[in-house]
């Protein structure tokens, strides 16, 4: 079996006429690579992640996922490889009436039959998975709240379960920790690289933060301006590299202490 579980050609992608937000990606990511993608607001971060699993139609350029080009597949062809990519969203995308096993459920619907997905009839087996799963990440004594009781990190970490539930070869991550405070932010990100780690899985992370990008990532890229200006193991990632990548929008790389004062969090300093 080859390495290589996912290869990008000359990406492009533009949403007008006259501009390319992705300029020409050439990327391979191998089996098992934990890879962060840093760069600022508007560098095509977001764009690139959504283009892999085909939520948004690249304008040019090939994807390869397991061996197979994905720029053709309609119908049950893109749901099949779909169902092989796991995705986390910024915002959660938690269903906040449902409780949480049942949105971590909710993981299963693209790998059933349409009239059990739509009397949510799920099997014993998939029921005890993500039993596991929440109490693999900390959330068994939150599993039959409803969702919007969760905070901000523990959504994060059902939306971790739900991704995980589909059984991907690839997990995708756009920006899950932006909103959250940075012990909240370091606890999604444990679970997330240990969890990926434990099952082998490829995981490509969009983040803002340079610092958890340095401490969690086998391989950083850089994007800035939709083209690729690094791509190495972190400890190659230099000052100079990270000021380049985010000139004239330093803040944005940026994490923030917090300090909680009567269940509210308040922002005390910036680190960078």
């Amino acid at each position: 079996m080859s390495q290589t579980l996912l290869k990008i050609e000359n990406l492009q992608k533009s949403y007008t006429r006259d501009k390319l937000i992705l300029k020409g990606i050439d990327v391979t990511f191998d089996r098992g690579e934990f890879v962060v993608v840093i760069g600022p607001s508007g560098a095509g971060k977001s764009t690139f992640i959504r283009c892999i699993n085909r939520m948004i139609d690249p304008s040019g350029g090939e994807i390869y996922f397991n061996g197979e080009k994905t720029s053709h597949l309609k119908g049950k062809g893109l749901r099949d490889i779909r169902s092989q990519i796991g995705m986390i969203f910024q915002h959660h995308n938690l269903v906040s009436r449902t409780n949480v096993i049942r949105n971590v459920l909710h993981g299963k619907l693209g790998q059933m039959p349409a009239w059990k997905s739509l009397l949510g009839l799920y099997s014993e087996a998939d029921k005890r998975e993500a039993v596991e799963l929440l109490k693999s990440v900390g959330l068994s004594e939150q599993m039959y709240q409803r969702a919007d009781a969760l905070s901000g990190g523990q959504m994060q970490r059902a939306g971790i379960c739900r991704a995980m539930l589909q059984h991907p070869k690839l997990l995708l991550a756009d920006e899950p920790i932006a909103s959250l405070d940075p012990k909240s932010a370091r606890t999604v990100m444990n679970h997330l690289h240990q969890i990926t780690a434990e099952n082998g899985l490829t995981c490509i992370v969009n983040l803002h933060q340079v610092d958890f990008a340095r401490q969690y990532a086998s391989r950083i890229i850089g994007i800035k301006d939709g083209v690729i200006v690094f791509d190495d193991v972190p400890e190659m990632l230099t000052e100079g590299t990270v000021s380049a990548i985010y000139e004239g929008k330093e803040e944005q790389m940026k994490t923030r202490n917090t300090v909680v004062t009567d269940n509210k969090f308040v922002f005390e300093a910036e680190v960078v």
